[in-house]
């Protein structure tokens, strides 16, 4: 019986471990289906990710605004919401691609330099589809955002991978299968 468990075990595991890159594939997907809109369908997703964000701050924090100052200010911010999105997706990529690479056992240098690289990469080659794109055009600003986005997902995986090695799942570390 106990043998029986340990390859329950052990084939869970090999089945298991590669599907911990689905959200990967997910979030590149969806950056990449993002980058595929043309600026018209870009702009009027950020317009109203940038309208919902005001009307929560605006009841949130009890303004009193208007629906015509929502908008309003929806318009004017459109540049900074489109480079926090452009940061948010490549901290979620990168962190997806980093957690996995950590529990497959790569730590250290290693991952900043295969799961950064990877999303570095990724942005570069995103950049370069939206040349393709209608009314868009690649830049190296939302590459050099993106990178800081990957930098930090990849980061805050070391730091929570670590904590959890020395404190969570210290136990699991030191016994012996």
């Amino acid at each position: 019986m106990k043998y029986f468990l340990m390859y329950i075990k052990q084939t869970l595991r090999f089945v298991l471990k590669p599907l911990s890159f689905v959200p990967a594939i997910i979030m590149m997907c969806l950056i990449f289906g993002f980058s595929a809109q043309d600026a018209k369908q870009s702009s009027q997703l950020s317009y109203k990710v940038g309208v919902k964000v005001f009307s929560v701050a605006n009841e949130t924090l009890d303004k009193g605004w208007s629906q015509k100052k929502i908008e309003q200010l929806s318009r004017r911010s459109q540049f900074y919401i489109r480079k926090t999105a452009h940061f948010t997706e490549y901290f979620l990529l990168a962190v997806s691609i980093a957690l996995p690479l950590y529990v497959f056992g790569i730590r250290g240098l290693w991952l900043v330099i295969l799961a950064g690289g990877f999303c570095i990469a990724f942005a570069g080659l995103d950049e370069f589809h939206q040349s393709f794109v209608a009314g868009r055009s690649p830049q190296k600003r939302d590459v050099f955002i993106d990178s800081c986005g990957v930098l930090l997902g990849v980061v805050v995986t070391r730091m929570v991978g670590w904590t959890g090695r020395m404190t969570i799942f210290r136990p699991l570390a030191n016994r012996k299968n």
